[in-house]
């Protein structure tokens, strides 16, 4: 099989794919078998009768068109792992000739040609080009106290108050919602905190400073039910109030608590809870902090058909018309999105991020848990659904960014270093650290040059060519050599058109001393 890739644009490639008939031969035979077991033909057993036979029965030309259909798609996909293109979207395929399989001395062949949109050349920055400003970690008494308090409310105790309900009292409700006077929901005999804001918008409000027996009243938005988000009155009548009674931070606590004996043992153990919840927390941020800064530093275009797609599946699912402007609102943030995607995808690559089979299962198992689902039943309908994939690349990207964020500087607002391996751990050993190249200069497309006489020399040719390439480049030689690394599949490809064949074997040779584009190399050795 031959193919060769032709880049349209830098989004866009198109495929030329040539498998002579010889070669086709064996999937032409494989379609005759399988075709000859769905024929009856006088004389014969199902799936027994010759080829030349089985052709007169129901004409070559529909075995060839069965055998194309069964292994375009493996031909195709193929071409795309040889040629090393990333299709992003779904293949348009046109056949130019098809083989007519008459025999050995058949120079025919099965030719077509494949345009797809594909992920462009990216420039990946390099993390350590970056500075990543984080919250202080720094533990402070009163962060003690509040881990202490939170530790002594576990053992609190509740007590009948004859007073106004505060903040932080328990209260034992009924509730009443009424909708134009109609009962639409109502609840009886709850226990509610004052302040956790868990229930409804001004529920709080309406409570504090209630006594047992009390009756309020207040309007509200209702956040679920058949009535979600319709404005209710609602009406709740107090049974009790309660205050929660905290134990006495002592030794006698310290030991009913915890393992420890005395309160400042207790206390010192908490502050380094403290500090390792702080220092996590530190991070949280980190990652998407760092991901907006490389996304903003990167420059490369987009799949506009993709972009198109997303923006009519989006119009689609929210049933609206193609033309509906809310496709235009959200198109900047489907650019955004696939951006990012992108970018992190070439990340992956990079520093070569595995994702094992059981740190996919802890992952997806996770993801059950904050579904409240039960594992197996989570994965089985993602499996059945198709996202087993969507989930690693998701878990794999994630990793690619903890491997950048250990190369970048990251300082907390006091202006420390954080040492971010120390929270997420050291280089994996499998995990390659990438040799990031300056950021290529942006340059114009080498133009193709022309002779003034019909006998000028190639190598002015030559001369004429390298003149229109940005001689400013940051990463052309300083002899003023075309550098391919310097330019898009599709610039190299142009320049190369337009030279001799020592400078394309020169060029040729740079290409797979630096980036070894399979796109570039293939093109240039066929």
């Amino acid at each position: 099989m031959k193919h060769n890739v032709e880049h349209v644009s830098e989004t866009r490639a198109k495929l030329s794919v040539e498998v002579p008939a010889s070669e086709f031969e064996p999937k032409y035979n494989k379609a005759a078998k399988d075709l000859a077991q769905q024929v009856d033909i006088p004389g014969f057993r199902k799936g027994k009768a010759p080829r030349r036979v089985l052709e007169s029965k129901i004409g070559r030309g529909y075995i060839i068109e069965q055998a194309i259909n069964d292994n375009l798609d493996g031909y195709y996909q193929i071409a795309v792992v040889e040629t090393g293109i990333v299709p992003m979207s779904r293949p348009e395929v046109d056949i130019v000739e098809v083989p007519e399989m008459t025999g050995k001395d058949d120079t025919t062949a099965l030719k077509f040609t494949v345009e797809v949109d594909v992920r462009p050349e990216i420039w990946l920055p390099n993390p350590a080009d970056f500075t990543v400003e984080v919250p202080s970690a720094e533990v402070t008494d009163d962060d003690v106290t509040s881990e202490l308090d939170a530790l002594r409310e576990r053992f609190a105790t509740l007590t009948n108050v004859d007073r106004e309900a505060k903040e932080g009292d328990y209260v034992n409700i009924d509730m009443v919602a009424t909708i134009g006077g109609e009962n639409v929901d109502d609840v009886a005999g709850i226990s509610y905190r004052i302040g956790e804001g868990n229930m409804l918008d001004g529920q709080d409000e309406a409570l504090t400073g209630a006594k047992a027996d009390d009756v309020v009243e207040f309007k509200a938005k209702l956040a679920g039910g058949e009535h979600e988000g319709e404005e209710a009155d609602v009406t709740i009548t107090v049974h009790s109030v309660k205050e929660s009674v905290l134990p006495e931070a002592d030794d006698d606590f310290a030991m009913m608590a915890s393992e420890f004996d005395t309160i400042d043992e207790l206390r010192e153990d908490l502050r380094e809870q403290a500090a390792k919840h702080k220092a996590n927390m530190q991070l949280s941020g980190a990652h998407e902090l760092l991901v907006n800064q490389l996304v903003e530093a990167s420059d490369f275009p987009l799949p506009q058909g993709v972009i198109d797609e997303e923006v009519a599946n989006h119009l689609s699912n929210e049933g609206k018309e193609a033309d509906d402007p809310h496709g235009e609102e959200i198109r900047p943030e489907i650019e955004q999105a696939l951006r990012q995607q992108l970018l992190l995808d070439t990340y992956v690559e990079a520093f070569k991020v595995d994702v094992p089979q059981e740190e996919l299962i802890d992952f997806l198992v996770t993801q059950a848990q904050m579904y409240g689902m039960d594992p197996n039943q989570f994965i089985q309908a993602a499996a059945q659904a198709g996202q087993i994939g969507a989930f690693s690349n998701e878990l794999a990207r994630n990793k690619a960014v903890t491997a950048a964020l250990r190369l970048a500087t990251v300082k907390d607002s006091d202006g420390n270093d954080v040492d971010v391996a120390a929270v997420l751990g050291e280089q994996p050993e499998n995990e390659v650290l990438p040799e990031f190249t300056a950021k290529p200069a942006k340059a114009d497309k080498p133009k193709k040059a022309k002779a003034d006489k019909a006998d000028k020399p190639k190598k002015a040719v030559k001369a004429k060519a390298d003149e229109a390439a940005d001689e400013e480049s940051a990463t052309d030689a300083a002899d003023g050599e075309f550098d391919p690394a310097a330019h898009t599949v599709g610039e190299v490809l142009d320049y190369v058109g337009s030279v001799d064949e020592a400078e394309k074997a020169r060029v040729l040779a740079a290409e797979k001393d630096g980036k070894n584009r399979k796109g570039i190399v293939s093109k240039l050795e066929g």
